[in-house]
């Protein structure tokens, strides 16, 4: 069946990233519809062999993250190396790294240099600290994203003791800004047919990320009040055990809060005057979670999800990730489905999780060996079956045997 072309379609998109952030924002720009080539070295993104997985090369990972796209392998170091990453980026509209400066600068990754040949050439640059300043160089992966931009330190607010979120959200969070970014700068190209640089500092980005809520009375000089969202720093902020497993219940409104308290038997909450404004219950939530928690022992998960969808309290039960694709939402959305991989077999696939009426997100292809484009690729810029070959006996680049057709 032949796709209906994506919103980005016509794109070409060069991916010179590895492990998450990078990976992650380049996968979104595929499931849109972008041409997503794949840069990696001859050993390839070190993310291939971290975690779960049926054959080296192939992880968990490497399957979701490198969906949709082509996969090139090269020897940077090399100085034929480089001068094919320049055909790659003379041909490309967008060139995505997390490489650190001091690195971009010795493969010659400048907008200056590659904006010669390329005028049209988006570069957009992520690593940790900003570009011109002098953190630019410091390593950093996610832990030290999240300490250097005080996210790990919101959780001492709550109980004393800082710790890191169990997930690598400043690695999300920093994608999804790079294809903002990027699309932002695409828009721009669209009127000017000029490209530019974009520098999506990690850090920078977090700052802003975590200051949106907890900001608060320090937004304003002199200080107006307490630093925080009182909401999320209460320690009653928990899931809440029910007769037979957990639940989340969040009343919001006046109404939810006093339709709660009607079913959990206490009425004498009703309209107190200590929780009628927002800023009020907002203030005192420990106390309200304290209620819910007093109450939902007394009935199943079940029973409470269908008192509040009566009354049009927001609750939920809690998903188990490692079974998300057995839950029925998940499944009715698609937004995990299963894929047969010509070399990995049988696995479950992620998408990017919007809707699109006329350019739909799509899945067109699965993750891609190491260098299993390297030919076509290669081929599309003209370069000959010599040549190719040449390249690959003096191993400046892998080629893997392309995978066959699958669903």
């Amino acid at each position: 069946m032949e796709l209906t072309p994506g919103a980005l379609h016509g794109l070409r998109v060069i991916d010179l990233t590895t492990v998450i952030m990078g990976p992650f924002a380049t996968a979104t720009l595929a499931d849109m519809g972008a041409d997503v080539i794949k840069v990696e070295s001859l050993d390839g993104d070190m993310s291939r062999d971290i975690g779960a997985r049926r054959h080296d090369g192939m992880s968990a990972l490497t399957l979701n993250l490198q969906r949709n796209k082509r996969s090139i392998a090269i020897d940077l170091a090399s100085e034929e190396g480089r001068e094919i990453l320049d055909d790659l980026v003379r041909n490309a509209d967008v060139l995505v790294t997390n490489l650190r400066p001091s690195s971009r600068q010795k493969l010659g990754i400048t907008y200056e240099r590659l904006s010669e040949n390329n005028p049209g050439l988006i570069l957009c640059t992520a690593q940790a600290y900003g570009s011109e300043t002098a953190f630019r160089d410091y390593p950093a992966y996610d832990d030290i994203v999240q300490a250097a931009s005080g996210a790990a330190k919101l959780t001492e607010l709550i109980d004393g003791e800082p710790r890191y979120a169990p997930y690598v959200i400043a690695d999300k969070v920093v994608g999804l800004y790079i294809v903002i970014a990027v699309l932002a700068a695409a828009m721009e190209k669209n009127r000017t047919g000029l490209g530019q640089e974009v520098d999506v500092p990690m850090v920078d980005a977090m700052i802003g990320f975590n200051l949106v809520e907890h900001f608060g009375g320090h937004t304003f000089a002199p200080v107006e009040g307490n630093f925080g969202w009182a909401r999320v720093l209460t320690p009653e902020r928990v899931p809440h055990q029910t007769a037979d497993g957990w639940i989340c219940i969040m009343p919001y409104s006046a109404k939810n809060w006093n339709d709660f308290f009607i079913i959990a038997g206490r009425a004498d909450l009703v309209n107190n005057p200590r929780y009628a404004s927002v800023n009020d219950r907002h203030t005192l939530m420990g106390e309200l979670l304290s209620a819910i928690r007093e109450a939902v022992p007394s009935r199943t998960t079940q029973e409470w999800l269908n008192l509040c969808q009566t009354k049009g309290i927001p609750a939920s039960d809690l998903l188990d990730l490692a079974h998300a694709h057995e839950n029925a939402y998940v499944l009715d959305q698609e937004l995990i489905t299963k894929r047969d991989h010509p070399t990995e077999g049988e696995y479950y696939a992620t998408r990017t999780p919007f809707a699109m009426s006329r350019t739909p997100i799509s899945f067109s292809r699965h993750a891609p060996l190491l260098g299993e484009d390297t030919l076509t690729i290669l081929e599309d810029l003209g370069y000959s079956a010599d040549r190719v070959r040449a390249l690959a006996d003096a191993s400046v680049v892998t080629a893997t045997s392309p995978q066959a057709t699958s669903s």
